[in-house]
């Protein structure tokens, strides 16, 4: 058979490897149609043989047989998975700073005002078939800043095309070690132990009550307000109803505390971040409707946190705790559905239990599962595309979807996606494993 010139060249270019800058822009909605896929919905099924129609960055129609519109580009997902792109609750990567760690409470900060667009960990997450992720404060303070949702739409300079439009507010809160430790044996202030935490939320709480009674009372009988505070403002959202609060967790006994101290001011859903000990607490943290993100299989990483079990996640979805996985980590963030895929080792759980772990799960503690985690007509067109079934061992991403824009493809991978470069930086220091040390407390020592 002859192959003209021409035939080989719209090939090689059809395929032609990428730079960063050659992605389109963050605020690209893009149209294409995924032929002949298996579409593992994860809340509504698995379906073979399927097309996926996107139309401006939105899902239109899921279906057999679907027409590609003039000009729409058709990927042919024959012997392909497709699933929703995976969403990470829990990550610090793309921030330029990660604790603000010079007060026990810092409310008043915001991660929103540290993202970082240009980090090379974005496009890694892309790899791994992850689209979201929920950039927290570090763990240094009993109350940290308010946290920031990133759709991890890389190829951009400008931090705000990252921000998540409309994602509810959240903020960072920590139990245990890490608040005593930088604060308390660090700088020899409270808390120094496990109870002054429980006063420091208590107090906390109180002066927030009082400022926001005062603020009401001020506009009913228009005298002077209280002095403005961003701090207070953040604490009396959190009252209000206004902000998430996501909590650094691992022991029984302080996880019930904190609800505890939640009911008593009228707060009524926090999802508790790691709950390496959340098994031993499950009905309670059903019962207050707690949702739970945690790790698959990590634990005995420092005294604290030496007790857990594998079957962590299985028991608090069994005791109806919507539950999650997070990674934590710039890298084990690039292969979640590998961590998902454990549970069904230690729990037996189904396909879509695993998957909803990466997905719809982490999508609800966010807020934003009216809009990602699963395969809808209507959704965001956020997908992963694997080269056999994402809970598979041996399975790759091999093209990762955010807004119908593809933002990371195998088969067009450049040898070098960073998008700022300086000839002169260092070379990288590139720990694949590390457990030794907290991610949650980067920043926390340089005071």
């Amino acid at each position: 058979m002859r192959i003209t010139l021409f035939a080989l060249l719209l090939f090689a270019g059809s395929a032609a490897a990428q730079t960063a800058v050659d992605l389109p822009p963050a605020d690209a909605r893009g149209n294409l149609l995924i032929r002949g896929a298996t579409v593992l919905t994860v809340t509504n099924g698995t379906h073979e043989n399927t097309d996926i129609l996107v139309r401006d960055g939105r899902i239109e129609e899921i279906g057999q047989g679907l027409s590609a519109p003039s000009g729409v580009r058709v990927i042919d997902g024959t012997g392909l998975h497709v699933m929703p792109g995976i969403v990470d609750p829990h990550a610090h990567i793309a921030l330029s700073a990660v604790n603000e760690a010079r007060n026990t409470i810092s409310a008043e900060v915001q991660m929103g005002d540290v993202t970082d667009p240009t980090q090379i960990s974005i496009y890694r997450a892309l790899a791994g078939g992850v689209t979201t992720i929920h950039t927290l404060h570090g763990s240094a303070n009993a109350i940290g800043g308010e946290s920031e949702t990133l759709k991890l739409r890389y190829g951009t300079f400008n931090p705000n095309d990252l921000h998540f439009e409309g994602a509810p507010r959240t903020i960072k809160f920590a139990l245990g070690e890490n608040p005593i430790r930088v604060h308390g044996r660090g700088r020899d202030i409270r808390p120094r132990s496990r109870m002054g935490v429980e006063q420091l939320y208590r107090e906390a709480f109180s002066e927030a009550r009082r400022y926001r009674d005062a603020q009401n009372e001020a506009a009913e009988n228009g005298s002077t307000p209280p002095p403005y505070s961003r701090r207070m403002e953040t604490l009396a959202d959190i009252l209000d109803g206004e902000i998430l609060i996501h909590c650094h967790s691992y022991r029984a006994d302080e996880i019930v505390m904190l609800m505890n101290v939640l009911r008593d001011f009228g707060v009524d859903r926090i999802i508790f971040q790691h709950v390496n000990e959340g098994f031993k607490v499950a009905p309670e943290l059903a019962d207050f409707g707690a949702g739970a993100s945690v790790f698959s299989d990590w634990w005995a990483y420092k005294f604290e946190v030496y007790y857990s079990t594998a079957y962590n996640v299985a028991i608090l979805l069994r005791n109806g705790v919507r539950a999650s996985i997070n990674s934590d980590s710039g890298e084990l963030i690039r292969h979640l559905y590998h961590e998902a895929a454990k549970s069904q080792r230690y729990g037996n759980l189904t396909d879509d239990e695993a998957l909803s772990l990466i997905t719809i799960n982490p999508a609800w503690q966010l807020g934003i599962d009216d809009r990602v985690g699963s395969i809808e007509e209507g959704k965001d067109a956020d997908l992963a595309i694997f080269d056999g079934h994402p809970l598979s061992i041996y399975a790759r991403p091999v093209m990762t979807i955010v807004d119908g824009i593809v933002r990371f493809d195998e088969a067009r991978d450049g040898d070098d996606m960073r998008l700022d470069i300086d000839p002169e930086a260092e070379i990288e220091d590139v720990r694949l494993y590390d457990r030794n040390e907290d991610s949650c407390l980067v920043d926390a020592f340089v005071l």
